[in-house]
């Protein structure tokens, strides 16, 4: 048996789709944030993400989030009060601190990702095989849509 070619996809349908999968990626993005885990506000495990990466400054950390600095810095001076984060003189600008994931930090940001995990295979489970299926062949499409 052999595929049928694809229907051509008209201009308004091609804009109800985008609508659609916005909207979903928005909700699921927002529930798997809110309601998988309590423990770190959204913008604090962003920032602990970010660090997992490499060492940053408050306005590296400001600039890739899209905050203002003074934003950066509250959010930052929480992490590392809670011990998630520590300071460090710059050894090349005095006027820079550099911020690092410490220990407590990195075992957060590995609890926060199990728990949306967990979130998402709990939705998965009420999904039938073509459905798994159809979900996988379209997460590599939504990656590539995702990286332009």
């Amino acid at each position: 048996m052999t595929a049928k070619p694809a229907q051509p996809v008209s201009r308004p349908e091609l804009v109800e789709m985008a609508n659609d999968i916005r909207l979903a990626c928005m909700r699921i993005s927002r529930r798997v944030r809110f309601e998988s885990d309590q423990e770190l506000p959204p913008h604090q495990f962003s920032v602990l993400a970010r660090l997992e990466d490499a060492p940053r400054t408050n306005s590296e950390l400001a600039d890739i989030e899209r905050v203002s600095a003074p934003s950066m810095k509250r959010t930052t001076s929480c992490l590392v009060d809670a011990g998630f984060v520590s300071r460090a003189d710059d050894p090349l600008d005095r006027r820079q601190v550099i911020l690092s994931l410490t220990p407590p930090g990195r075992r957060a940001v590995a609890r926060v990702r199990r728990h949306r995990d967990e979130w998402m295979l709990e939705r998965f489970a009420t999904l039938t095989e073509d459905e798994l299926a159809l979900l996988h062949r379209a997460s590599a499409v939504l990656a590539k849509v995702a990286s332009k």
